[in-house]
């Protein structure tokens, strides 16, 4: 399931909203891990030495999982 697919099916779910923001917090911080273990994958050497910005690797790692 896509991030948007996940935000989507919390729109109309039917929680308090406290709920929401929790699982909210859950969907960005399961988004965010993914990305930084892709992060880690891309990039051989440290960041501070990778040509690419994050920005390119967002989309890379966007791309890859079909977001």
């Amino acid at each position: 399931m896509t991030i948007k697919e996940k935000f989507l099916e919390l729109a109309f779910a039917k929680i308090s909203s406290e709920e929401l923001r929790d699982e909210c917090e859950k969907i960005a911080d399961e988004f965010a891990i993914a990305f930084a273990m892709s992060i880690s994958t891309h990039c051989y050497c440290e960041l501070g030495n990778d040509t690419r910005s994050y920005q390119e690797l967002l989309e890379i790692y966007k791309k890859e999982k079909g977001l």
